[in-house]
């Protein structure tokens, strides 16, 4: 993987990341368009570049999580399902990971969704409710569903989260400190097992300025993508993203038919 591979996406990364528009569809469409294999390393560099995704909700949410330890109860709430079930179902997770075709479908299933989802959950920040452990935990087992590759954990918990009768902005700001709970968890555990391999491990060490550079534009792009999907959302709503979502999928079948080899990152 050479510099302008590793920019484009740690780019895509930060983009997607918190956009409901699936991070896993986008990572291998610019895969596919890039030619590049996925190998240990680019397995690896995809994970850990998401710590500056990460850091980019810290920084801009950083009194939010100063608050109080309600707010960190209510995040494990949120978590539990996700940790439990994700630790019960990784081997059948693992498996539609490696499905191109699922994570297609789901794109398009998921954008015809987020058609509709504006005129069946519209809740105002003045007449939304306190976000208790329940909601929070609710929220959390919807989350789950986005372990089905091409669901976007982002549009999981948003929706979730209108579902249990928060406003656009107050669903999305907690699935972001959610997804960067969840993504810690994860991509700490994955970074873990990486380091107690000497194999892994050396890989690691030879490639830190490719994985510094990866670090430092997710965290750039994702401050960035963050700040217009908060204003964007509150505006305009979910259809245009529901749009995009379909022609992505699309894309990705288009490609598959034509014979192009795709792999998920």
């Amino acid at each position: 993987m050479n510099w302008f591979q590793t920019i484009i996406i740690a780019v895509v990364e930060g983009l997607t990341e918190f956009l409901p528009v699936s991070s896993t569809g986008h990572m291998i469409l610019a895969q596919g368009f890039l030619g590049v294999k996925s190998d240990e390393f680019v397995k690896a560099f995809t994970v850990i570049i998401q710590f500056g995704a990460i850091v980019s909700v810290l920084v801009l949410y950083w009194k939010r999580f100063l608050q109080s330890w309600d707010f960190y109860r209510k995040l494990l709430s949120a978590f539990i399902p996700a940790a439990v079930i994700g630790l019960l179902a990784s081997d059948w997770i693992d498996s539609l990971l490696e499905n191109v075709w699922v994570v297609s479908v789901m794109l398009i299933l998921g954008g015809i969704f987020m058609l509709y989802v504006d005129k069946w959950f519209t809740y105002s920040e003045q007449d939304e409710p306190e976000i208790t452990d329940a909601k929070a935990f609710k929220i959390g087992l919807v989350q789950c569903i986005a372990m089905i590759p091409g669901v976007s954990r982002s549009m999981a918990t948003i929706v979730g989260g209108m579902a249990q009768k928060l406003s656009r902005k107050t669903a999305a700001e907690f699935s972001f400190f959610l997804a960067a709970t969840t993504m810690a968890a994860a991509s700490g555990y994955k970074l873990l097992k990486l380091l107690l391999e000497d194999a892994s491990r050396q890989l690691l060490v030879d490639n830190v300025g490719v994985l510094i550079v990866g670090n430092i534009v997710a965290f750039v792009v994702a401050m960035a993508a963050i700040k217009f999907f908060i204003g964007f959302l509150t505006k305009y709503g979910f259809k245009a993203f529901g749009y995009y979502r379909i022609t992505a999928g699309a894309l990705i079948l288009i490609l598959l038919y034509c014979g192009f080899h795709l792999e998920v990152i």
